[in-house]
C-alpha cells in the first residue's frame, strides 16, 4: 500500500463470530502488541485463545475495525462504562491501533469519529483513554479530537493478576 494512496476509509463492528475477523483483530493487536512503547514482544497463545469467548462474553463492548480502500488496517476496541456521578454512560477506548504502512491516512479517524457518534447516540458524558507517553503521533491525534489530559489528582494505576 503506497502511502501517497487516499482510499475511502471507514469504521464497522467486527463480527465476533466471524473467525477470520478475530484472526485479523489478533493480527492488528498482536502488530500494537509487539510495537515500540508496549510490550515489544508478540502476543501470546493464551491472548489468542481467549480473545474471542472474551468478547462474547463482554456485552458492554464493542469492537470497530478500521478499513482504507476495503482492507481493514485498524482496530479501535471499546467498553461502555457506568456515570455513576453523571447518571449517564461513559466510554472508554480500551485498545486502539492502526497499522504501521496505514498510519496518517485517516483510519485513526475514521474510527474515532464513528466512537464519537456512538456515544452522542447513547447520550454519553465523556470518552476516554490512556495513551503511552512516547507515543507523540497518538497524542496529537487526540487532541486534535477533543481529549485533553486530566490534570487532577486522580491517579490511574494497574495490578497486574
Amino acid at each position: 500500500m503506497e502511502s501517497s494512496e487516499r482510499a475511502p476509509v471507514g469504521g464497522v463492528d467486527v463480527d465476533i463470530h466471524d473467525e477470520a475477523q478475530i484472526e485479523r483483530l489478533f493480527g492488528i493487536l498482536d502488530a500494537y502488541a509487539r510495537g515500540p512503547g508496549e510490550q515489544n514482544a508478540p502476543l501470546g497463545p493464551d491472548a489468542r485463545e481467549q480473545l474471542e469467548p472474551l468478547l462474547r462474553a463482554h456485552p458492554m463492548s464493542f469492537v470497530l475495525f478500521g478499513r482504507l480502500g476495503g482492507e481493514i488496517v485498524g482496530a479501535a476496541a471499546c467498553v461502555w462504562t457506568l456515570g455513576t456521578f453523571s447518571g449517564r454512560p461513559g466510554l472508554n477506548l480500551h485498545d486502539f491501533s492502526v497499522l504501521p504502512e496505514a498510519q496518517g491516512r485517516g483510519v485513526g479517524s475514521a474510527l474515532l469519529e464513528e466512537m464519537q457518534r456512538r456515544a452522542k447516540a447513547r447520550d454519553a458524558s465523556k470518552l476516554t483513554l490512556e495513551v503511552v507517553g512516547t507515543n507523540e503521533a497518538a497524542q496529537r491525534l487526540y487532541e486534535r479530537f477533543g481529549f485533553v489530559r486530566d490534570d487532577s489528582s486522580t491517579f490511574f494505576t494497574t495490578q497486574r493478576l
